[in-house]
């Protein structure tokens, strides 16, 4: 029994032996240069995490050369294809804090606003990650309008918006299920006022059509469906919200509204 115990107490001292020796690996100096191309050849055999420690090592040993500031940008970049987002945004925000002025910081900002839409989930769940990459975003338009990044950044911006839009209708149909009419008018009324160039927007007046009906407001109910007709009249929403209100005047000038009125607001609704 006690020689048991003695092979035991010998095969943990030597795997304690063995990762000690792991993690206090020799410090060996290396040209940067050479750090900077192991880190770029274990990108291309997609090993991101080895590229991304290659990269940092280049930064660690000669911080104030140019590779460093390749190697910290490219570092950000490996950790973003290894999903390690959170990793990739403190990098990045780093390197922006430290080469506000570096040729290529307009794709320090596009990568950090990558690394939050990669992350936006289903409009089923929280939109945090939504809300900061639609703000990283808009910060690369505005930043650097002519960058070659831009576009894509206005392109990504718009698919957040029709996402937020649609987070928005998913609640608003919820609480049309559960007849809670109100709560829903004011869902819809947000897609209609913040996200007019989405896809939503027809639904979400469809929507405000029924719950007026729902609620007995048959007058609102016929002016957001001539609101409906105007913009988009051959949508399928559209033809929905005429069966429900055949026989009726749909044209937005039967009514009388009071200037500033939220009447006037949805009437004088243009989607580009």
């Amino acid at each position: 029994m006690q020689k048991h115990y003695l092979k035991i107490g010998g095969a943990l001292a030597l795997l304690l032996a063995t990762a000690c020796s792991e993690k206090e690996k020799p410090y060996v100096e290396r040209p940067s240069t050479d750090l900077y191309m192991e880190g770029y050849q274990n990108l291309l055999k997609n090993d991101y995490k080895d590229a991304s420690e290659a990269f940092d090592e280049v930064e660690r040993q000669h911080p104030y050369s140019e590779w460093a500031t390749r190697g910290q940008l490219m570092s950000a970049y490996a950790n973003y294809l290894n999903g390690d987002y959170d990793k990739g945004i403190a990098t990045l925000d780093a390197f922006v804090q430290l080469h506000p002025g570096y040729k290529y910081i307009d794709y320090a900002y596009y990568l950090k606003a990558l690394c939050y839409y990669d992350r936006i989930l289903t409009v089923m769940r929280d939109q945090k990650n939504t809300y900061e990459a639609l703000s990283a975003l808009q910060a690369v338009v505005k930043k650097f309008p002519d960058s070659k990044y831009a576009r894509d950044a206005q392109l990504k911006m718009d698919l957040v918006y029709d996402h937020l839009a649609g987070k928005e209708m998913n609640v608003g149909r919820y609480y049309m299920r559960h007849k809670l009419y109100l709560a829903a008018i004011n869902r819809f009324q947000v897609v209609i006022d913040a996200y007019q160039r989405t896809t939503h927007v027809p639904e979400a007046l469809h929507r405000l059509v029924e719950c007026y009906l729902a609620l007995g407001l048959k007058k609102e109910a016929q002016v957001v469906a001539a609101v409906l007709g105007h913009n988009f009249p051959g949508n399928e929403w559209y033809g929905d919200c005429y069966l429900i209100l055949k026989g009726q005047d749909l044209r937005p000038e039967w009514i009388k509204m009071d200037e500033g009125s939220w009447l006037e607001r949805l009437v004088n609704v243009r989607v580009l």
